[in-house]
């Protein structure tokens, strides 16, 4: 069958496809036969399966230069392409800040775990050079925190971020994400922190989602 691609999420790794029966399809990376730019509007042939498109291949049209009932859109033709771990980071804390919907990978996992480790150690050392540049190596009791409040800003502000993220990684090995609340308790909130992000990804599509992008199963 014919159709049109409708929507592609790179970072969530799923997509829907417009068939010329006038059906919507939903489809993942696993669904392709050949690479393509997965971009709106690209002209592409595939095997219907119960909702799903399969063995998807560039159809022989060339893709549109703007959506259809959208004249002089022109179509975003950049190939998708895999995340590093600071783009996982920097996504976490904005794009999906209050995200607790959908999967996470490990890679994404960890991601965030390291760049903001990182970030901590180096707020904290930028925190004791400026108190030590404004008070010297006087008494401690004389000293003010003012150096510490990027500190304490990041500190405050990556909360919610890793608990969306923990939410999404347990939605990712078939997990509830009710679960994030074993790591508010004492003693076996950092085992179970660990735990988490050694399990592997869920095969196959689950109850939030399909696998992420780059996740080998």
């Amino acid at each position: 069958m014919r159709g049109t691609v409708f929507h592609y999420d790179a970072d969530q790794d799923y997509g829907y496809i417009d068939g010329a029966d006038g059906k919507r399809y939903f489809f993942t990376r696993t669904d392709l036969s050949q690479e393509i730019a997965l971009v709106r509007g690209r002209f592409v042939e595939f095997q219907p399966d119960d909702g799903t498109a399969r063995n998807i291949v560039a159809a022989s049209s060339p893709a549109p230069s703007a959506t259809p009932g959208q004249p002089g859109l022109t179509t975003e033709t950049r190939p998708t392409r895999s995340r590093g771990l600071w783009a996982y980071f920097l996504c976490t804390v904005s794009v999906d800040f209050f995200n607790f919907n959908g999967r996470a990978r490990r890679k994404e996992y960890w991601a965030f775990w390291l760049c903001s480790t990182v970030l901590v150690f180096a707020l904290l050392g930028f925190g004791i050079l400026v108190d030590l540049a404004i008070n010297g190596f006087r008494d401690v009791s004389s000293r003010n925190a003012i150096g510490f409040l990027p500190f304490y800003i990041f500190a405050l502000a990556l909360n919610l971020s890793w608990i969306a993220l923990v939410v999404r990684r347990l939605h990712d090995i078939g997990m509830s994400g009710w679960l994030v609340l074993l790591c508010f308790i004492p003693a076996i909130g950092g085992i179970a922190l660990l735990v988490f992000g050694l399990v592997p990804s869920q095969a196959g599509k689950n109850a939030w989602g399909p696998v992420p992008a780059g996740v080998r199963v």
